[in-house]
């Protein structure tokens, strides 16, 4: 399982999982973007390349999905896939990886939207990350 829908009283709250951290990220970017469309209907024709950093894991995972949200609201980028996705903890956590997608165009159906990613009730764990965004 990639990832699964909590219930929550006002916004949306998953829980994504994997063998590794990098995975876990993977699965979050794509848990939260199944709630704006359907990924998988999304065609694979763009490659953004990213990168963000935090002096945490949970600074980290905030700014990993603000990054998606932020190609959404400026680019009209929909989300299909997570690629060569990549964590170090140097001086700080350092995250590199390549989302691929399209562009909006009209093309996709539009499921809902996210104002925001948020802390609340965040868990980073061995087994899954958790993450409430504001809908």
């Amino acid at each position: 399982m990639q990832f699964e829908f909590l219930p929550h009283t006002a916004d949306a709250k998953f829980r994504a999982y994997g063998k590794t951290l990098e995975e876990k990220f993977a699965n979050a970017a794509l848990a939260m973007f199944s709630i704006i469309v359907n990924t998988k209907e999304v065609e694979p024709k763009i490659k953004k390349q990213v990168k963000v950093e935090a002096n945490d894991e949970k600074s980290l995972l905030y700014n990993w999905l603000e990054e998606l949200l932020f190609l959404v609201d400026t680019q009209e980028f929909m989300l299909n896939n997570v690629e060569n996705i990549k964590i170090e903890k140097k001086e700080k956590f350092i995250l590199e990886a390549t989302f691929v997608g399209d562009k909006y165009k009209e093309k996709y159906e539009i499921l809902g939207g996210i104002k925001a990613a948020t802390y609340n009730e965040m868990e980073i764990t061995d087994e899954y990350v958790q993450v409430v965004v504001d809908i």
